[in-house]
């Protein structure tokens, strides 16, 4: 949690001097994306630690291996070295065919579970959701990133609406795949207990407003359910009245 916490708070940061960067022009990229770099380094350890002891590390993950484009993209945006955007994002090409291996893998993992008979159909079919998932997130991402670029270098003269609509049809098919994901840290903000037995163990005065208990029974409801109780207890007694009297101390006859 505080790990977490520690990288959002960095992100807020240059997301802060970005603004403004671009409202006032005051400061160099270098120093705007240098709180991306010190991400990218701690993530390194942060993506160790969460495999260690078996949390998830998505975040981490995504800042590590884009070290380096964080280091490339102030220097062009500055000026500092004359590089084609196509140059630029070649740890972003690296990245995106690491990621269409990992399509191709998921795609001939699925076919292979299609034919196995062993196999259920439900894992047939989560397999086959992975692998089109994988391609509807991996190839329009690529798919954008060739167009900025020619973008970028003024070989394209599209608008940047429809530059950027891979981008969003890959954003739409993450959001559909996060509602199927498992896993994660399941309570709020790492509390490792249900939110409501942490505040009433924080607070322990609610207790005395939790124990309540509401009814939404009607008032005939509860007549009947009266009338019934009394019922069964007009014929408890009846039945103890005709019980027979049996001594418990046996007194027998003297010879």
């Amino acid at each position: 949690m505080l790990i977490s916490l520690a990288l959002h708070l960095i992100l807020l940061m240059f997301e802060l001097l970005a603004c403004d960067r671009l409202h006032s022009g005051r400061h160099l990229w270098v120093l705007v994306f240098i709180p991306l770099i010190f991400v990218s380094v701690v993530s390194v350890a942060a993506c160790v630690w969460a495999v260690k002891h078996d949390r998830s590390f998505e975040l981490e993950l995504f800042c590590s291996v884009n070290a380096l484009q964080f280091v490339f993209l102030p220097l062009k945006l500055d000026g500092f070295v004359s590089w084609s955007w196509e140059v630029v994002f070649v740890p972003l090409w690296i990245v995106l065919c690491l990621s269409l291996v990992g399509v191709l893998y998921s795609i001939i993992f699925c076919g292979i579970l299609l034919r196995t008979p062993e196999i259920s159909p439900q894992q047939s079919r989560s397999a086959m959701f992975t692998a089109v998932g994988h391609c509807f997130t991996v190839l329009p991402i690529l798919v954008f990133q060739v167009l900025l670029a020619d973008k970028l270098d003024g070989g394209l003269r599209w608008p940047f609406c429809v530059v950027i609509a891979p981008l969003i049809l890959a954003l739409f098919t993450l959001i559909l795949l996060s509602f199927g994901s498992k896993g994660g840290n399941k309570w709020w903000f790492g509390l490792r207990k249900d939110f409501c037995q942490f505040l009433l163990s924080t607070c322990p005065i609610l207790q005395e407003y939790a124990n309540i208990a509401y009814h939404s029974d009607n008032r005939s409801d509860r007549e009947e359910g009266n009338k019934s109780e009394r019922k069964v207890d007009k014929r408890l007694k009846k039945n103890e009245i005709l019980k027979p009297v049996v001594p418990i101390v046996s007194i027998e006859m003297p010879d």
